[in-house]
This record gives C-alpha cells, sequence and structure tokens, in this order.
C-alpha cells in the first residue's frame, strides 16, 4: 500500500518548480513549515533525498530529479480522473461513439469533432467508419449513440445533412478514359470497383450495378487506389476523389447519362432524451457545417 499521498507529491512538485519551500508554500496556499514537513515526512518514507539546500537555493537531487519526471505523470493523470469525476457528476458522457459512413465529407468530420475536442478534451471520441446500412446498424445495436447515413430510421428522428455527390471515375490510363463519349453499354465490358455494404443485418446494393466483371472492397480508399491502377471504374463521393481528380491521376467518365450522382446523407440517433451534452454538441457543430 502506498504510503505517500497525492498533496505531498503536489508539494514536492510545487518546491522544485519555484525553487524553494517559501516559494512553494505561497502557490500551494500552505504555510512554509507545513510544506517543509510534507517534502521531509515523504524522504523519510522513502528512504531517498530529494532536494539540497545551499543558504538560499533549494534544488533537487539526481534522484529527485528522476522521481520529478514520475511525478509530474501522476500530478497530470489525477488531475485528468479529477475532471473525469467532475464530468460524470455534471452527467458529460466519458466517451462517444459515431458512427459514419466513409462518403461522408471528411473535412467537415473532423472540423465537427475537433469543435467538440476543444470543448470536452477528456471525452473519448470513437469514430466508426462504415459503408451504407452499417453505420444505422451500429445504432439499432446500441454501440453507437450517433449514426451519419445515407439511409434514414423508422423512429422519424432522421435529420437530412446534406448531399453528397458521386462521380463516376477512373484511371488516366484507363480504357475508358480514352473514349470520347461513354454509354452505359461501355462500362458492362470493364471492372467495376463495388463498395461492400459494411451491415451484416441487412445487405444493400447502390447504383449502377451492371458490369459483367466486378470487385467487391470494404473502403473507399481501396477503391480510390484500384482506380488510380486503372484497375477498374467506380461511383466515388466527390470529396473523396478530388484530389485525384486536380492531379490527373483519376479522370471523370464521359458518359452520356449518369456521370454524377446525389445522395442525401442523413444525421440518426434514437432517442434524444437519452443523449448527454457531448452527443448535442456534436449534433450542432454538424448542423451547422453542412449549412
Amino acid at each position: 500500500m502506498a504510503r505517500s499521498t497525492i498533496e505531498q507529491w503536489r508539494m514536492v512538485k510545487a518546491v522544485a518548480d519555484h525553487g524553494g519551500f517559501m516559494q512553494a508554500a505561497e502557490q500551494v496556499h500552505k504555510s512554509q513549515s507545513s510544506v517543509h514537513h510534507a517534502v521531509t515526512k515523504i524522504e523519510q518514507q522513502l528512504g531517498v533525498k530529494l532536494f539540497e539546500v545551499d543558504g538560499r537555493k533549494t534544488s533537487l537531487t539526481e534522484a529527485g530529479k528522476q522521481l520529478l519526471r514520475r511525478i509530474n505523470y501522476l500530478l497530470s493523470e489525477t488531475e485528468r480522473f479529477e475532471n473525469v469525476a467532475q464530468n460524470l457528476k455534471a452527467g458529460v458522457e466519458s466517451k462517444l461513439t459515431v458512427a459514419v459512413d466513409e462518403a461522408f465529407p471528411k473535412d467537415v468530420l473532423f472540423a465537427a469533432l475537433v469543435r467538440v475536442s476543444a470543448e470536452y478534451p477528456l471525452v473519448h471520441i470513437e469514430l466508426l467508419e462504415t459503408i451504407l446500412t452499417g453505420a444505422n446498424e451500429l445504432l439499432n445495436q446500441g454501440i453507437a449513440q450517433l449514426s451519419i447515413s445515407p439511409f434514414t430510421l423508422p423512429n422519424e428522428l432522421s435529420e437530412d445533412l446534406c448531399s453528397v455527390e458521386f462521380v463516376a471515375v477512373c484511371g488516366a490510363q484507363h480504357p475508358l478514359a480514352q473514349l470520347p463519349h461513354v454509354s452505359l453499354e461501355d462500362l458492362k465490358v470493364h471492372r467495376q470497383i463495388v463498395l461492400r455494404d459494411s451491415g451484416r443485418e441487412r445487405k444493400s446494393e447502390s447504383g449502377w450495378l451492371g458490369s459483367e466483371q466486378r470487385w467487391t472492397v470494404t473502403h473507399v480508399a481501396t477503391s480510390l487506389e484500384l482506380i488510380r491502377k486503372n484497375q477498374g471504374f467506380a461511383w466515388l463521393p466527390r470529396s473523396a476523389v478530388q484530389p485525384a481528380l486536380d492531379s490527373g491521376c483519376v479522370v471523370p467518365i464521359k458518359l452520356k447519362r449518369g456521370a454524377t450522382r446525389t445522395s442525401t446523407f442523413y444525421l440518426n440517433f434514437e432517442d434524444p432524451e437519452t443523449l448527454g451534452p457531448v452527443a448535442r454538441t456534436l449534433i450542432a457543430h454538424i448542423r451547422h457545417l453542412t449549412l
């Protein structure tokens, strides 16, 4: 069992930080004798000299310097623990899990998360990236408190966030890129890269799936990498593919019709009464950023 206390270590740190017992006493609002007694007692308990006093100068011993690094960690963790306890007392969640479809614009999502973390820095945010029905499935299972999905919920609490544009693309050296005009019949003889629905309960297929050849992948980034390597074509969210379009390694397919399509994305949650302040704050930031 530990023989020292957090309060004793706070006083040790104060002496080290401020260079003397009198200065430390002023900082911790204790008498100089109380600070001196706490340091002396902890030295006796540990059998280690922490400070050397030379006239008015108080400095750490080598042992004291080594322990100070651990003291800083100990006090930092103690402060975090106390802040988490205060958050729990005030009804603030200690953790927020959000399920987000990979096609939702990353810049909006990340900006909202940064703002929430600035307001609640001690809250652990878990981001679960999904495809198609996966986000709502995690919400229904109680794994996530919020979902951002291209599908609504039957509880009528789904809220329109934004429309995401999907663009038909292929690699710059792909045969489709060489055609001045492309029909759906032209697409059928080339490999299509399809995203697999991450939901397990109800698999969903979205968009045109008429190609005779298909590779199915589980992430937008994988699909984009295959497109870059001229291994197929796909409809990908513009926000994800725009840098590759700008660089020229990926090009839009010149379809006579259907070159782009849009999908509405929704913010979903089961019961607004059960949402804590962190979840409500994230919702507010996402709403503002998608206006």
